[in-house]
């Protein structure tokens, strides 16, 4: 593991954020056996969707992007396609029942 900026060459660089990727991907998939629990819950009406937690998940994450100097916007955009994809299959399999 580098930091950026100790990268020399394209080769370090491209090898790291391999690595970041490879990490992203694992932390997401953990995320996402959470989203896939949550459906079962959200059977019962007090445990529905509730749309201010969507608000507070993404205040969230902008709010930690911006203390990393990751670009707010971006984090933004990125949790609401991983958010949409959880709604809509939380959707789907409540439907299936």
């Amino acid at each position: 593991m580098k930091n950026a900026a100790d990268c020399k060459t394209m080769s370090e660089v491209r090898t790291e954020i391999d690595r970041l990727d490879q990490a992203l991907v694992d932390l997401l998939a953990e995320r996402w056996t959470y989203v896939d629990r949550a459906w079962v819950f959200k059977r019962s009406p007090e445990e529905a969707s509730v749309p201010w937690r969507n608000k507070e998940v993404i205040d969230k994450v902008k709010a930690r992007a911006g203390r990393t100097g990751m670009p707010p916007e971006m984090a933004e955009a990125l949790w609401r396609l991983i958010i949409g994809w959880g709604i809509q299959y939380e959707e789907e399999r409540l439907r299936e029942e």
